[in-house]
């Protein structure tokens, strides 16, 4: 390959990783003249552009206030995209410090080299002081990855999974689904019982360290099949249970944040001061929620739910001694 093409590719490829050219820099780098890089750059925009489609739109263009030429792609993601993707990832904590350091790596590479920066100045404190979640798994991102690949192809598998007793147990299962809520993915799915009965259950994904992939394969009827969305809008801290309807009264500064818990709450009316609200919800979760709120919340109905709110406060208080 001539020195004129190898010194493209190269120009071309820094371009790639979001890299700034300067003509009159990489001029000297090269101990070439700027005209030489000024055609280089041509050739690289004639190319782009006969490749837009296969490129993405890809353009090179000239910033003239840093007086540098770059690769600019319609999948590229723009830094305040970017800097929002990275602030959930690190505030999610869902992932080792490893694995989040790699997967900010990576993504940092859809942005130019000068906005790489900046992005690495606002986020520096926050990478060094990141406290990750205790796994028991070695990766979570493999774990989900092995587990897509088998709710995809319908494959019974066996895990090794600690319990929050801390005891070790084997179960056999059939996955279903992967959600995410509260720091943790979930594995939805049925687990074999001792009278060869299958009953939902919900997996921590990162407590889960050894999966077994079986030959068989199982069904999936429509009676069976787990709408992620429906069951995140209605489940709290991810406890199984019944569907069941809920009021309750509200008197907190913020109805907005309980209503933004609780996506199927409705606010019913205003009166004396409280807020009455409704809701649909899964399990046991929703008490934990409500009473974290103090004696902001009012149980109204129905009465097992109201029942249930007044002996879990009697047992606090007893505590309380």
């Amino acid at each position: 390959m001539g020195q004129n093409k190898e010194r493209i590719l190269e120009i071309f490829f820094r371009l790639m990783m979001g890299e700034g050219i300067s003509i009159a820099e990489v001029a000297n780098e090269y101990n070439v003249s700027t005209k030489s890089i000024s055609r280089d750059l041509s050739e690289i925009k004639s190319f782009t552009f006969e490749h837009r489609q296969m490129l993405s739109n890809a353009e090179v263009k000239y910033h003239a206030d840093v007086k540098k030429h770059f690769l600019e792609l319609e999948h590229f993601l723009k830094p305040d995209e970017l800097f929002a993707l990275i602030k959930i990832i690190i505030g999610s904590r869902s992932l080792s410090k490893t694995e989040t350091v790699e997967i900010i790596s990576k993504l940092k590479n859809y942005v130019s080299k000068q906005d790489r920066d900046v992005l690495d100045e606002l986020i520096s404190s926050e990478i060094y002081s990141f406290n990750e979640i205790n796994h028991d798994c070695k990766s979570v991102t493999d774990n989900l990855w092995k587990l897509t690949d088998c709710i995809k192809n319908h494959r019974e598998i066996t895990v090794e999974y600690y319990k929050m007793s801390r005891e070790r147990v084997e179960r056999r299962i059939r996955p279903l689904a992967i959600t995410f809520t509260d720091y943790y993915f979930y594995l939805i799915c049925f687990q074999l019982m001792d009278d060869d009965s299958w009953e939902i259950r919900y997996y921590r994904v990162d407590r889960i360290v050894r999966i077994i992939v079986h030959r068989t394969h199982f069904r999936v009827s429509k009676t069976d099949e787990v709408n992620e969305g429906d069951l995140m809008n209605k489940i709290q801290y991810m406890q199984p249970g019944n569907v069941k309807h809920i009021r309750f009264a509200f008197n907190g500064p913020s109805v907005q944040a309980v209503l933004d818990r609780i996506p199927t709450a409705k606010l019913l009316e205003k009166k004396d001061g409280e807020y009455i609200i409704e809701a649909e919800v899964i399990g046991p979760g929703i008490k934990m929620f409500l009473l974290s709120q103090g004696a902001w919340v009012r149980p109204l109905a129905p009465k097992d739910f109201v029942d249930d709110m007044r002996t879990e406060v009697e047992k606090m208080r007893e505590r309380y001694g």
